[in-house]
């Protein structure tokens, strides 16, 4: 083959205006220029060091800021005034880079340890900041503990642009900063991105690897479990995050948090309410997102409007409300799917590690920063040792000059110029050079038997610290204690909670596990609100006749006994009355639809009432009552009282309020039964504590409005109450003969209804329980068809037998019921 001509360089050339001409091939021109220009990017604009965790343009403004005395305990000054200090000294680009990476150091969205104290609008997720020459700016009190050593000959130096000056090559950094505020950055075929974490969770990783510097990455994990983020949220899958720990790269899953309840002011509405947002995502976006969603792409549907309520006080509040009979799980879901409510975060933890780009993983990071401190403290006690020997060298001289002063005295006054004078201190009195000249140098004020004295201590105290310091400096165990106590100080002063929740395991299998069940749009099919005795609200799910009429037959309920039921439908509301004669309006589709298994219902799926409704402390809710149609026909709202009031409320609910009182009741009174009438044939039935039960029909009882009072009820003797109240129907053989249950603690009597006459109101009634030797009073009663009972903690309890004598003695029974009701009706 033809040997390749090479390319010649003729060095002695010259044009012909004498100047020297250099010939370089253009293929060799541009890749030297190109590689100068790609290594000064990533060397001195893109990457952040490992050690400080900053970035040339960072540290350069806190150095600015440090030089010009921009402290915290000063006051701030114009940003544009920070931005041409740095500009001019240091960092020879363009102001709005400056002025950008300044902001960003002032975000508290942006970092979790904010460096700069900034006074003005410096900006949101969503909005730029104002011009530099409306804000104002200052060093934080973190940001001292990066550049607070700085004087001690910590960390080396290096010119400036242009040599005039000079600068620190990284900050002494008394924390890890680049694992707390994470760093992203753009270089020229590289760069980097990492995620911030929380101070006292990365100080304790730390200060555990400075004892035990073998340790696993599990074990440091179990300090830091995970990222935590300015903004908050939620973070899913925390495998994905320990391999991004243990590799340096990785993807993890951020999720705003949100909360879901009624819409204030609206009925039968829901609202998704996002309190915290994703890193790095604004309200605005969210906001613009669903817009884009539902007008064009019409692939979100069942919102029907968003507001922004986000303010100072409350913090971040996006409200998205939901469209009528909208399941809230289901829509949540889309807006993950959809928005930037849900991201994802590409960690690259690619850092400059003495001077090379490397991809470091937690351990590595933790690692490099213990290095840095102790070179920092090493370097720092170096100093602070030899400045205390040099003064200690002066102080000893002085001491010596003082023991025989008046002769030091006429030793300087004899002398013919301050040359000969130091010559014979020093010959005289064997001292130093420096010490001669020191003192030459001190006013005779200071050499007084007090100064004496001060100078002997001083002398002690010197001493003792060089000792210290030499300490430090010879023993590295006593060095690594210094270093880890100094970082439990530093958490100890700027220590926070940590903000983002964490979610573990895989991030597919966490994802398909929150991605909820059932359609958007919910039917307004029938269903079931179901009040448990325990104080347990649910609903069942719609189904066929034919099916609801299998469980009234065969249906089975555990783990609590029902208090009381009513109908309406999913998109439907009803009416939860109170103890203390309250009543509030709730709606039906975001109440817990009850499992079923092989026609059993259990309802401990069911939701506390007071999740539901504010209840006052002894306050708990009593009875249900639907709204909507089935009130056109219904007498109202029959209530009983402690004290044997009665009182049927005519079903004349107020139309713009959600909480209202049902009933007039008197001092020390309360509601201890409310039953929804159908047609007014129910029976109304009183059970007090001495036994005994009074039955009469519900049209002796005129309705009230929502003011009345009541009338009378039952007669009731000194020192007794009303233990039940209820309206039971005796025309419904489909549900069964009702039966009156009692219990004094001890005893349990189930004794027909039948068997107790009915008799007139504001009556006595008749005996329903004869009390054993030591029984005193019924602690539970209960009428009505197919009785339960349970303990108080769920566990059923089986009843005897009917009885038909009314005014029998009960039978022992194990574990006596505290709670009574009946079998779920499905109808």
């Amino acid at each position: 083959m033809a040997r390749r001509k090479e390319n010649k360089v003729d060095l002695s050339s010259f044009d012909q205006a004498g100047a020297r001409v250099f010939d370089n091939p253009l293929v060799t021109e541009v890749s030297d220029s190109y590689l100068e220009y790609a290594f000064s990017v990533i060397h001195s604009r893109a990457l952040p060091d490992a050690r400080d965790g900053l970035k040339p343009v960072h540290r350069r403004i806190l150095w600015s800021m440090y030089e010009q005395g921009y402290r915290p305990d000063r006051g701030h000054v114009k940003s544009a005034r920070i931005v041409g200090d740095a500009m001019g000294k240091y960092h020879p680009h363009g102001d709005t880079a400056i002025y950008d990476a300044m902001v960003r150091l002032a975000q508290d969205f942006s970092l979790n340890v904010p460096l700069i104290d900034g006074h003005g609008n410096f900006g949101s997720p969503d909005d730029g900041p104002a011009a530099s020459r409306y804000t104002e700016a200052r060093m934080s009190r973190e940001a001292m503990l990066l550049v607070g050593e700085l004087g001690e000959d910590t960390v080396d130096v290096e010119p400036n642009y242009d040599g005039s000056l000079t600068q620190p090559t990284v900050l002494p950094a008394a924390f890890p900063n680049l694992l707390v505020n994470g760093a992203s950055g753009i270089a020229v075929g590289m760069a980097t991105n990492m995620i911030p974490h929380n101070l006292a969770e990365v100080v304790s990783a730390a200060r555990w690897l400075i004892n035990h510097p073998d340790a696993t990455l599990d074990r440091l994990m179990e300090f830091v479990p995970g990222p935590d983020l300015p903004t908050g949220g939620v973070l899913l899958g925390l495998d994905e995050v320990r391999r991004a720990y243990e590799t340096g790269r990785g993807v993890v899953r951020m999720r705003g948090k949100v909360e879901i309840g009624p819409l204030e002011g609206s009925r039968g509405r829901q609202a998704i309410t996002v309190v915290e947002l994703p890193y790095g995502v604004g309200a605005e976006k969210v906001i613009a997102a669903i817009t884009n969603e539902v007008t064009k792409t019409k692939r979100l549907t069942g919102i029907a409007d968003v507001k922004d309520l986000t303010d100072r006080e409350s913090g971040t509040r996006l409200v998205v409300e939901c469209k009528v009979g909208v399941n809230p799980q289901a829509l949540l879901a889309d807006l993950y799917r959809l928005t930037p409510l849900e991201q994802s975060f590409g960690v690259n933890n690619l850092v400059l590690v003495d001077g090379q780009p490397r991809t470091l993983g937690l351990k590595a990071l933790l690692e490099v920063f213990l290095a840095h401190r102790y070179d920092v403290v090493t370097r720092r006690s170096s100093y602070r040792r030899r400045k205390r020997q040099e003064r200690l060298h002066l102080v000893d001289g002085l001491l010596i000059a003082l023991l025989d002063i008046d002769r030091v005295v006429r030793l300087i006054r004899g002398s013919d110029d301050a040359q000969a004078a130091k010559d014979g201190l020093m010959s005289q009195f064997g001292l130093s050079d420096i010490q001669a000249t020191y003192i030459l140098d001190t006013p005779l004020r200071r050499l007084t038997k007090y100064d004496r004295i001060e100078l002997e201590a001083e002398q002690e105290r010197l001493r003792a610290e060089i000792t210290e310091l030499s300490t430090i400096l010879d023993d590295e165990r006593v060095l690594k204690k210094l270093v880890s106590n100094e970082l439990a100080a530093v958490v100890k002063q700027f220590g926070a909670e940590r903000r983002t929740t964490l979610v573990d395991g895989d991030l597919k299998e966490v994802l398909a596990a929150s991605a909820p069940a059932g359609p958007l749009e919910v039917a307004d099919d029938p269903c079931q609100v179901i009040l448990s005795a325990t104080g347990l609200v649910a609903r069942t799910a719609a189904e066929s006749e034919e099916s609801a009429e299998g469980r009234r037959r065969n249906g089975r309920v555990k783990h609590d006994t029902v208090r009381a039921i009513v109908h309406s439908t999913a998109r439907g509301r009803v009416l939860l009355v109170t103890s203390a004669g309250r009543a509030f309006k709730v709606d039906v589709l975001p109440l817990p639809v009850l499992p079923e298994q092989a026609g059993t219902v259990s309802l401990r799926g069911g939701m506390s009432a007071a999740e539901l409704v504010p209840l006052e402390a002894g306050e708990t809710v009593v009875g249900l009552a639907p709204l909507g149609g089935a009130a056109d026909t219904s007498p109202g709202l029959a209530l009983g009282t402690r004290q044997g009031v009665v009182k049927v409320c005519s079903p004349e609910w107020p139309v713009r309020s959600d909480e209202f009182d049902v009933i007039g009741l008197r001092d020390g009174d309360e509601v201890v039964g409310a039953t929804w009438l159908t047609d007014g044939a129910e029976t109304l039935t009183f059970v007090t504590s001495e036994a005994s039960l009074l039955r009469f029909t519900a049209g002796l009882v005129r309705p009230q409005g929502l003011k009345g009072g009541g009338m009378a009820g039952i007669n009731l003797p000194a020192g007794a109450r009303v233990v039940f109240f209820g309206a039971v129907r005796t025309d419904d053989a489909g549900h069964g003969e009702p039966m009156v249950v009692t219990s004094t603690g001890a005893t349990v009597k189930v004794t027909p209804f039948k068997a107790y006459p009915a008799k007139g109101r504001a009556t006595g009634g008749v005996r329903a329980h004869r009390f054993l030797k030591d029984e005193t009073d019924v602690a539970v009663a209960w009428v009505g068809p197919r009785p339960v009972g349970a303990t108080g903690t769920g566990e059923p309890v089986e009843l005897p037998a009917a009885d038909p004598r009314r005014d029998g003695s009960g039978f022992a029974v194990m574990l006596g019921p505290t709670v009574v009701g009946h079998l779920i009706e499905r109808d």
